[in-house]
């Protein structure tokens, strides 16, 4: 199998023994992002900034493997309040392009750096 490894400065630094991002092939597997800004590594505050810097670093890390959340298969969402749901169903419409892809939504009791909400994603380009 011939993998390469996805890495952007547009995207936070990975923060433990992973990568942004493998490519092998046509596919994508990308980390969970979340809404850490990259340029300061400060989270943002209330969970729609942080939905959206969340995806906007997803978009960053999709760019850098040659692609955009256009070419998005599937993507998970993890969420510490999942009364929040709706919130980020909301920004997500706003910021993928249609056709949507699949997805799953997961309740989880905390998230790295105190995070409210991560994605990932699989891509095929």
């Amino acid at each position: 199998m011939n993998k390469e490894i996805v890495s952007t400065a547009g995207a936070p630094a990975a923060i433990g023994p992973y990568s942004q991002a493998v490519k092998t092939g046509l596919v994508v597997f990308t980390s969970g992002q979340i809404g850490l800004d990259p340029a300061s590594g400060e989270l943002a505050q209330d969970f729609e900034t942080q939905v959206r810097q969340a995806f906007k670093n997803l978009a960053a890390v999709a760019k850098a493997s040659g692609g955009s959340l256009a070419n998005a298969v599937k993507f998970t969402l993890f969420l510490t309040d999942l009364g929040q749901f709706s919130k980020a169903n909301a920004i997500m419409g706003e910021l993928v392009p249609k056709p949507y892809p699949a997805r799953s939504t997961v309740g989880v009791a905390s998230l790295p750096r105190g995070a409210q909400f991560e994605v990932e994603a699989i891509l095929v380009l």
